[in-house]
């Protein structure tokens, strides 16, 4: 094992902040195009 203490802060997170972004926009593109479909519906009874 590792003589090193783990510190607690120190570990570089950019990949991981891009990722979760990138799944918050997608997750939000996703409820604006079922919106977008169930208004679409409602419009035109289908």
């Amino acid at each position: 094992m590792s003589e090193e203490k783990h510190k607690h802060g120190e570990m570089d997170i950019t990949d991981q902040k891009e990722s979760f972004s990138r799944f918050i926009s997608f997750g939000l593109y996703l409820c604006y195009a079922v919106t977008g479909a169930l208004v679409f519906l409602a419009l035109f009874n289908s």
